[in-house]
């Protein structure tokens, strides 16, 4: 961190940087529920379900019932503007090819081709190139205004971005489509006319680009996008191989191979047959050349522009192995969000499934250059347990952070070998399983279903373990890379239908599906549906998600702490509780304030993030029918700074005259610091 002002205390990175006017806070990290007690002070017409209602309620959207209605855009930012220039920019040449056997699908009548494509009307073959760069590049209906330079300028705050298209073609290959789709996963043999299928696709798509112009054009851009008429393998082998017949033999002969001695059945990546006509097309195999439902283009620009290697798994294989950030990130099947969900990213142009990307989470946004160090929180294992929790407050990633806030935190595991901790397992037996012990530090994010991340499941508090190198399979049995591993806060089953069989039968999906991560997200407060804590015993760190906040224009940012379970520091805590007055109003909802004072001392410096405590409240009542609730258990306060904490009491009918209701606070560094207060209710 060369250059940069460290804090006096070691275990921070730089201060944050200022980022202009502070902006306005609607709901305040003092506590959301106090915004909800004055609300519901001036309000008698408000029940107990609606004042008493979690604070940060999950709410998880399956990815089958989004639609474009829930994109959401960035206040006051159009990252796809075309007049916006990156301070990197990136060429793109969009080469067309088409084959004997396969014309373009944009070229026929709507909803024409075996696979109900074209979605819109028939574009002219001379101008499938253009219309193919414009829908990738320029905003506009048919995309909805989205494109994949607007998808790389929000990721990277204007760093990077695509600054010129040249289009090419279209130009006709000199062998049919399956000649290049079936020289994968076992299928060469299952050519028609018996020949073996070999090669890849670019080489021929090459050379027949370079006579048309009169000479190899590939060093004049940064990448080289082969647009290829017809499907990529990986958004139709299910849906029109075991989503679209009962088995094998019931395949028939519109989607057999044409050579009818052959079988209409083909070997696929992940499970032992689809239709022929599936199987044929070609897999995309992190390369640049896609078929015409290809919603994945950006994320193969994450292999081509940064190195990012891939983070998924195979979800369909025995013994199954959980995903690594499923959702979460575009370099993991995150590359699959969008309207509609993985199941419809067969759609011709590809404007449902993967059309909406997941942003990158902040360990490869670092990666990319897309944050520098005054955006992160850097902390250290072996320095928490000398100096106590850290608080500080974490802005969604889809924007840059408010001031005083950060893009994310980083909790590096250092001290004695192993740095990474956790037990060892067989992940043969469980699914669950990271793999190989060998992460390297925790990261923690705020997603918001805003911009890219619309199409995220849900909001809230990512938590990860990461690794240091990017690559690095996770050993066992049907291993895989998995650089980032999402810790699940919900890690049960998810018990949710994957497809429907012909025949009616229910397909759940497996535990290895991506979209077992949907309900992975942390949430402040109580009753969320959520946890708002978790530790990590072997690694002995401690995570909290104490509050949450919004400005103007409904911007998220978090206040999270975390804490060593090996120490606290020399500092003394202390807490003190102050009981306030029970209005007697005759309202079925009675907001009771208590005051909460953290009496310990003051780290040297004063810096507010080192200088806070936190505190785990907890409130009981002693009173027939009356009922009180808290709707935070958890508090952070500075060191003789004070805070209200709002309890919501309401009684039943019949209820005695009087109740009195108990707040406790409890240090959580060290929970020999408690406080009580009473405050009597009356009817």
């Amino acid at each position: 961190m060369a250059g940069h002002k460290p804090l006096r205390h070691p275990i921070f990175g730089p201060r944050p940087r200022s980022r202009g006017k502070r902006s306005p806070w609607v709901l305040g990290f003092a506590g959301i529920g106090l915004a909800l007690l004055a609300a519901a002070a001036g309000q008698t017409a408000k029940g107990w379900s609606e004042i008493s209602a979690p604070i940060d309620p999950q709410r998880v959207q399956d990815q089958d019932h989004m639609t474009w209605n829930d994109y959401r855009p960035i206040p006051g930012r159009n990252w796809a503007d075309p007049a916006l220039k990156p301070e990197r920019g990136f060429r793109l040449a969009v080469v067309a090819i088409d084959f004997s056997d396969q014309p373009f699908v944009i070229t026929l009548p709507q909803g024409s081709d075996p696979f109900g494509n074209p979605q819109i009307g028939p574009v002219a073959r001379d101008k499938v190139q253009q219309f193919y760069a414009d829908f990738f590049m320029q905003p506009g209906e048919i995309n909805h205004g989205q494109t994949i330079n607007g998808y790389w300028m929000e990721q990277s705050r204007g760093k990077f971005g695509i600054t010129e298209v040249a289009s090419f073609g279209p130009y006709r290959m000199p062998k049919p489509l399956w000649a290049y789709g079936l020289n994968e996963y076992g299928q060469n043999d299952q050519t028609p006319d018996g020949s073996r299928a070999a090669g890849r696709m670019e080489q021929d798509c090459d050379a027949v680009w370079a006579a048309a112009v009169g000479k190899d054009v590939r060093k004049d851009f940064d990448a080289v996008l082969r647009l290829y008429a017809g499907y990529d393998e990986t958004g139709v082998w299910q849906e029109f191989g075991e989503m679209k017949f009962a088995t094998k033999d019931d395949i028939p002969a519109a989607w057999g191979n044409p050579n009818p001695d052959k079988p209409r059945w083909i070997l696929t990546r992940y499970v032992e047959w689809t239709s022929w006509r599936a199987g044929a097309q070609q897999w995309g195999l992190s390369s640049m050349r896609q078929g015409e439902n290809s919603g994945t283009i950006t994320h193969e620009l994450g292999h081509f522009a940064f190195s990012l290697p891939d983070l998924n798994n195979n979800p369909y294989v025995r013994p199954y192995r959980r995903v690594a950030a499923g959702p979460w990130d575009m370099m993991d099947r995150g590359s699959f969000n969008g309207p509609g969900g993985p199941h419809r990213r067969w759609v011709v142009p590809a404007a449902q499934g993967a059309a909406m990307p997941a942003g990158l989470m902040v360990r490869n946004r670092l990666e990319n250059k897309f944050l520098t160090e005054p955006d992160l929180l850097r902390l250290s294992r072996e320095d928490l347990a000398k100096s106590g929790p850290v608080v500080a407050e974490v802005t969604a990633r889809a924007v840059e952070p408010r001031p005083g806030a950060f893009a994310g935190i980083f909790v590096r595991l250092d001290g004695a070998e192993p740095r990474d901790r956790t037990p060892v397992d067989d992940p043969a037996a469980n699914p669950l399983s990271p793999g190989i012990p060998e992460y390297g530090f925790y990261s923690l994010e705020v997603v918001q279903r805003i911009g890219y991340d619309s199409f995220t499941p849900d909001s809230g508090v990512l938590l990860a373990k990461n690794k240091d190198s990017l690559r690095g399979r996770n050993g066992g049995p049907n291993s895989f890379n998995s650089y980032i591993w999402v810790i699940d806060a919900h890690p049960e089953d998810i018990g949710m239908v994957d497809y429907v069989k012909p025949d009616g039968g229910k397909v759940m999906r497996t535990v290895a599906d991506y979209r077992q991560l949907n309900d992975a997200l942390f949430h402040a407060g109580l009753d969320s549906g959520s946890l708002c804590e978790w530790e990590d015993g072997p690694n002995r760190l401690h995570f909290y998600v104490l509050d949450l906040g919004k400005d103007a224009g409904g911007i998220l940012t978090y206040t999270l702490a975390v804490r060593s379970l090996d120490g606290s520091g020399p500092r003394p805590r202390g807490a003190a509780l102050e009981a306030g007055v029970a209005p007697k109003t005759g309202r079925p909802v009675d907001p009771v304030i208590f005051t909460l004072k953290n009496t310990g001392e003051a780290a040297a410096g004063g810096d507010p993030r080192l200088n806070s405590d936190v505190y785990r409240l907890s409130v009981s009542v002693d009173g027939r029918g009356w009922i009180a609730r808290l709707l935070n258990g958890l508090a952070a306060v500075e060191a003789g700074k004070s805070r209200p904490v709002a309890v919501y009491v309401t009684r039943e009918s019949g209820a005695a005259a009087t109740a009195n209701v108990t707040l406790r606070a409890v240090s959580e560094s060290d929970p020999s610091k408690t406080a009580t207060a009473t405050v009597a209710v009356l009817r």
